[in-house]
């Protein structure tokens, strides 16, 4: 029942504007910012010092730009976030900068199993969770900072502008449309309309994070995906906390597993302390679980009812909410990252490395790498086979060796949290190989949900008390507290192809999961008081763009596309 992406478009023509740069980045992310602030220091010292390389010439004065579909640069960042240097002490140097937010060495790392009332810390913190040498940062502050340097280097930065359609001439990617302004709830144009904008470049990188809109559609249209395995998630679900003084002390990580999420769902929570008063609290939890029940926001609320963190957060303030989706496939999941005239990089690429809890220093050095790609097509004016080296040059860096050090990860834990575990510990011995061969298979993560037949022992998880506003919370609640913000009359950014399925089969087969999975409140199936039917209400404008939805529906016919540029959540330290 799988439908192909179609993105919103405009069915009246327009006359649009159209903006023509040398290379267009789409996301103002790690990614995409690094990628933009490296290649304008590349073509820096290019013109202080030509080297040829090619029988083109470079054009004058080069022109890079940035989109990004929030009303400000780090409104939609949001990571854990435990930084690993590596990308950006080749970046900067000397690293770290005096202005730059990293200030919060890791100084303390530990591991823990939670039970339903007891913690117990591992005396040996696995490998792949040492910290030590890694900065504790909000990702909003990063990628603020990173935009201003890139400006200062030239690059033009453009936020509030979300890119819907990609532009071709036959094969090539020649640019992005960004989305129209000014369109009602049904589709018609309001007085204010404002038609998108074509953005026309020679090279296009797309840095839309985790399930981008456009790299989901291409990879779609272009079977990018073949022969690789299909791209699993996970949600991330995190909140900010101000403590009472004397409470936690900066610099300290803490990762827990067991509790509340026990031994079949994959997943598990973090502790990260961001200064003497701010405590980062989340939990991820594994897009392939088999109950359709499973609510991962009420296993967050759950989770901070655990002895151990009640005791933690007594008396302080919650500030800030926020969810994503965490692209963890790894190694063999990587679509082709290049079409003539584009690349696909960071979190659009499926770059990050799950076992570490990390991809923020891939996604750099992924920009990095595609921004010589890109000067390289540039000195050749050519746009096709000049990219094409970009994946072997990836593969081939130390971003690719440390995921391909973990290449079967994910699919370790097929069976459970504990086999898991041991099939790691082998991996990490094998150098990533696993006891049943060297490219386990995968499977999409909503191939897994269990139906409800009848007799089904699957229900729904024990409920928690009732929320009370100061240490757990609703879904609407939460959502207050990420700042989302949408238009509401708008085209409904969450596209559902037939929503007869939601009313008879999923109701039948899975009992509408999307009022579970989503962690924002914006699926709810309501009953009609006359005909007693359940219709689908989708409150889109709660969205936290997390993706969830398109990720996780068992019929693959919600379909996440960008709406109104500027709209959607507004972290500040996220």
């Amino acid at each position: 029942l799988a439908v192909p992406f179609q993105p919103f478009r405009d069915t009246v023509m327009a006359e649009r504007e159209q903006l023509d740069v040398d290379v267009l980045f789409v996301g103002a992310g790690p990614a995409g910012l690094s990628g933009a602030l490296h290649l304008a220091n590349l073509l820096r010292k290019e013109k202080q010092n030509p080297t040829g390389g090619g029988t083109g010439k470079l054009p004058a004065e080069p022109s890079i730009a940035v989109i990004e579909k929030a009303e400000q640069v780090g409104f939609h960042s949001l990571s854990g976030a435990v930084v690993d240097p590596r990308a950006l002490k080749e970046l900067f140097d000397p690293f770290p900068p005096a202005d730059s937010p990293f200030t919060n060495p890791v100084i303390k790392d530990s591991f823990c199993f939670l039970t339903g009332k007891g913690k117990y810390r591992f005396p040996l913190l696995p490998p792949p969770l040492r910290n030590h040498g890694n900065y504790i940062a909000s990702l909003g502050e990063v990628t603020r900072w990173l935009a201003g340097k890139a400006e200062q280097a030239g690059v033009d930065v453009f936020t509030g502008f979300a890119g819907v359609d990609l532009l071709r001439d036959g094969e090539r990617v020649v640019g992005v449309r960004t989305g129209d302004k000014g369109i009602d709830k049904h589709g018609k144009r309001k007085s204010n309309f404002d038609p998108g904008i074509d953005i026309r470049a020679k090279v296009t990188v797309l840095a839309e994070g985790p399930r981008g809109s456009l790299t989901k559609g291409l990879v779609q249209s272009d079977h990018l995906d073949q022969g690789r395995n299909p791209q699993v998630y996970s949600i991330g679900i995190k909140e900010l906390w101000e403590l009472p003084a004397d409470r936690i002390a900066r610099g300290e990580v803490i990762h827990t597993f067991g509790y509340p999420l026990g031994g079949d769902v994959f997943g598990g929570g973090f502790l990260y302390t961001l200064t003497d008063r701010l405590l980062i609290v989340g939990l991820v939890v594994g897009l392939s679980y088999r109950n359709p029940r499973l609510d991962p926001h009420r296993e967050f609320q759950r989770f901070k009812l655990h002895p151990f963190l009640r005791k933690l957060l007594d008396g302080g303030k919650m500030v800030e909410y926020g969810a994503k989706s965490l692209p963890e496939g790894g190694y063999y999941s990587i679509p082709k990252p290049t079409v003539p005239g584009l690349l696909i990089i960071g979190d659009s690429a499926g770059l990050l490395n799950a076992q570490r809890l990390k991809g923020i220093h891939l996604a750099m050095k992924s920009g990095m790498l595609a921004a010589e790609s890109i000067l390289e097509a540039l000195r050749r004016d050519e746009y096709t086979e000049s990219l094409a080296g970009f994946e072997s040059n990836l593969r081939g860096s130390w971003a690719g060796r440390e995921l391909r050090s973990v290449r079967n990860f994910h699919q370790a834990f097929s069976a459970g949290m504990w086999s898991g575990m041991i099939r790691t510990g082998i991996q990490m011995v094998l150098g990533g190989r696993d006891l049943f061969g060297d490219r386990l298979p995968m499977h999409e993560g909503y191939r897994r949900m269990r139906r409800l037949e009848p007799g089904s022992p699957i229900g729904p998880r024990e409920p928690i008390q009732e929320t009370n506003g100061r240490l757990t919370f609703d879904k609407v609640t939460d959502v207050f507290h990420s700042g989302t913000k949408h238009d509401e009359d708008q085209p409904c950014h969450l596209v559902v192809s037939d929503t007869q399925i939601c009313r008879t089969r999923c109701t039948e087969e899975y009992g509408n999961p999307c009022q579970h999975f989503c962690p924002a409140n914006v699926y709810e199936m309501i009953t009609a008081d006359q005909t007693k039917s359940r219709d689908l209400q989708i409150n889109f404008a709660n969205c936290v763009h997390c993706k969830t939805c398109d990720i996780m529906d068992p019929y693959q016919i919600i379909n996440w596309v960008p709406p109104l540029g500027g709209d959607g959540p507004q972290h500040k330290k996220m």
